[in-house]
């Protein structure tokens, strides 16, 4: 059986005069405002690329936890930022690529091992599998 969650998007006007508003069912975001102005001005509010970045540093972050339990380990901290890049191509914008930055305190392994495991977890990660855009990885360790 399938798991399912829902986010919503209202939008009225035209590209660059509309405005919107995004909302998750959980209610962690409700209406939460979004528009030309916040996704290309920085505008108050949210935009698609930002969102995509926290469920997938999200995603991530939780994944490793689950690669590093199956080995026994229990991380510290996980600490994961998810940059989102957005380009202007001939035919419109693309998404071109994603960059997972991971700062993580965890004892008694080795940089290698950890490494190896964080790139497992992102090949696995749902969201690294839903995404059609190369994603990087920058690793961090601290003990």
């Amino acid at each position: 059986m399938a798991i399912k969650k829902y986010g919503t998007a209202q939008w009225a006007g035209g590209l660059k005069d509309g405005k919107g508003n995004v909302s998750t069912e959980s209610g962690a975001l409700s209406k939460q405002p979004y528009g030309f102005n916040t996704r290309f001005e920085d505008a108050p509010g949210t935009n698609p690329e930002e969102l995509i970045g926290a469920a997938h540093a999200a995603c991530f972050a939780m994944a490793l936890s689950g690669v590093l339990g199956g080995k026994g380990i229990t991380a510290d901290l996980l600490e994961t930022k998810s940059t989102v890049s957005l380009e202007k191509q001939d035919d419109g914008f693309a998404v071109t690529g994603v960059h997972l930055a991971l700062h993580a305190t965890v004892q008694d392994i080795d940089f290698a091992t950890f490494n190896e495991l964080a790139n497992t977890a992102k090949a696995g990660c749902p969201i690294s599998k839903l995404l059609n855009a190369p994603i990087t990885l920058e690793v961090v360790l601290e003990q």
